[in-house]
């Protein structure tokens, strides 16, 4: 599993591909160093042990061994300089990534993800990696290049003694192996509760008004509290059983060592080894073994990677909204909308729509209404594509809408919903997001047409007034405002409008309407509404139920038929 994770990871290792073999380079030389100092201490040694010492020999070794310590610590200086812009550069290649691959999913996942545990994988989750290789990938390239350095200092100087290590040295990485598998599990695990527990805190915030509403302050608490124990747990566990990695194969390095002293001590004895030769021999030997030691140490950050790196391919390796022709014929924007038997389900196990047919001419207005989850919103979501239907077809011109470029459809439609959107960005930014380019004259029309320029004008700056995505400092109903001017300003053919003025007050209400219904006259345009104002003048009204139309026809026509319309117009759509 982590080899293909790594694998994965490959094509996104930041930087030109110089770095990589650079660092490498980087890791021999500073390794070369590192090595090159124990022989040097070693002749050193024997020459102080000498009847009469050395001295002019021991200042020239001296002086050799703080070059050799100064390129060591420059190359691994470099060496780290480079590892560290390859991780922050990956971290970037990462995050583009996963933003561009939220543009083509299908709005199905958006739908079944919690947005904070979306929002977790971009942040910690990429963190996560980008610390591991920060820790990892210096450790490996040097670790490979010291402990292939040791091996042959170690024969050179005393190959038993050199068999003797390398036999020992594998209790360490079996050690570190047994650590490794038991710490995985509890990592994956802790890096999926950070996920839920960020999705569910991001739910709490942007609720914060519902949840102080009915008094949920403590539930809301509790349930936060369970969670953040469960990641508590999970987190101990995972960092206990890394925790054992570096002290158990400490132990196993160390008796090791003990070993090794004791057998270079017997070689010194017999007249096999010198005292210089035993010092740098036990020297590499622990050269030998601190890679595995530091590869340990870091284990707890490799294991994070890992479990991020799984997370982040999660979404990465998604299937994408299928893509569209290269030859996608433009849309008929004044053409008939058909819907022709058509079938369609969220959850494949239970229907939802099961053979709608609906013919509607260019410049209709249609009104849908019916009961919660009749299937109204559905509707909508198919005409725009943001889902496929099941069977059946959807046609625009008699074209079926799925020969069209998705995007060409959608900018056929201007969106109005009961949900508003707004992003960090002033007034006018905000309004002209759907006509980039748009004039100063064209943006204040539209606002004017909306209702929303008498507000905007109090606001201090005006249309330049800086607005949060949450809209903060704005009424639910002027937000609202600023949405509707939006769409009126791209002047789309055709219209959604899902409850469009849910928001507002009722003179401001009629205002709106007015406008609308001057932009919509001789379009086609779908409306989603409880209140009856906004629905009796459509030209066709559909009732919903169960995904299907139960009755269709004008207000008169359907309350003089005293069907399911003209109950719930009896009940003012309070059941709607």
């Amino acid at each position: 599993m982590k080899e293909k994770t790594f694998r994965k990871l490959i094509p996104y290792l930041g930087g030109k591909r110089i770095l990589l073999p650079l660092s490498a380079a980087c890791a021999v030389l500073g390794a070369a160093g590192t090595l090159a100092a124990p022989a040097l201490i070693g002749k050193a040694i024997d020459r102080m042990v000498k009847g009469k010492p050395d001295l002019p020999g021991i200042a020239a070794i001296i002086a050799a061994l703080a070059a050799v310590y100064l390129v060591s610590n420059l190359f691994q200086w470099l060496l780290s300089l480079i590892t560290n812009r390859v991780s922050y550069l990956t971290a970037r290649k990462l995050r583009s990534a996963l933003f561009g691959k939220l543009a083509p999913l299908p709005l199905s996942f958006f739908d079944s993800s919690a947005h904070g545990d979306v929002i977790s994988r971009f942040v910690n989750d990429v963190d996560a990696v980008c610390d591991g290789l920060l820790q990892g990938f210096a450790q490996v390239l040097s670790g490979a290049a010291m402990i292939l350095g040791a091996t042959v200092f170690m024969v050179a100087l005393s190959p038993s003694m050199a068999v003797l290590v390398v036999v020992l040295t594998p209790l360490s990485i079996l050690t570190a192996r047994f650590v490794a598998k038991n710490s995985k599990r509890n990592f994956r695990e802790q890096a999926d509760i950070v996920g839920a527990l960020n999705g569910y805190a991001e739910e709490m915030i942007e609720g914060r008004r519902e949840v102080k509403a009915f008094g949920l302050r403590n539930e809301a608490l509790g349930r936060f509290s369970e969670m953040n124990a469960e990641l508590y747990r999970a987190g101990v566990r995972a960092q206990f059983y890394s925790s054992l990695a570096n002290p158990s194969t400490r132990i196993v390095n160390n008796l090791t060592y003990a070993i090794v002293g004791v057998v270079g001590s017997l070689a010194a004895i017999s007249g096999t080894l010198t005292v210089g030769g035993i010092t740098s021999f036990l020297i590499y030997s622990t050269l030998f073994a601190k890679p595995f030691n530091d590869i340990t140490n870091v284990l707890t950050q490799i294991q994070s990677a890992f479990a991020g790196a799984r997370r982040v391919f999660a979404i990465l390796d998604l299937e994408p909204e299928k893509p569209d022709g290269k030859d996608a014929p433009l849309p008929d924007v004044r053409g008939r909308i058909a819907f022709e038997n058509v079938r369609f389900s969220y959850d494949k196990t239970r229907s939802l729509i099961e053979g709608l047919d609906l013919d509607i001419p260019y410049g209709s207005s249609v009104a849908i209404v019916g009961k919660t989850g009749a299937g109204k919103t559905t509707l909508v979501n198919l005409l725009m594509r943001f889902y496929d239907v099941d069977g059946g077809r959807i046609s625009l011109g008699g074209t079926d809408i799925r020969e069209f470029g998705r995007d060409e459809l959608r900018r056929s439609f201007g969106m109005v919903l009961q949900d508003t959107w707004l992003f960090s960005g002033t007034v006018r930014e905000n309004i002209a997001y759907s006509k980039p380019g748009a004039s100063e004259a064209e943006i204040v029309e539209a606002a004017r047409s909306a209702g929303a320029h008498d507000f905007i004008a109090r606001l201090a700056g005006g249309y330049e007034a800086r607005i949060s995505d949450s809209g903060g400092g704005l009424s639910q109903g002027q937000k609202q405002l600023i949405t509707i001017a939006r769409v009126m300003l791209a002047d789309p053919p055709m219209f959604i409008l899902d409850e469009a003025t849910s928001s507002i007050d009722t003179r401001t209400e009629l205002h709106v309407q007015k406008a609308l219904k001057r932009l919509t006259a001789g379009r086609t345009s779908f409306v989603i509404a409880h209140r009856l104002s906004t629905i009796r003048g459509a030209d066709l009204i559909l009732v919903l139920e169960d995904g299907r139309i139960v009755e269709a026809g004008s207000h008169a026509a359907l309350l003089k038929a005293n069907g399911s319309y003209a109950r719930l117009y009896a009940n003012r759509l309070e059941t709607a």
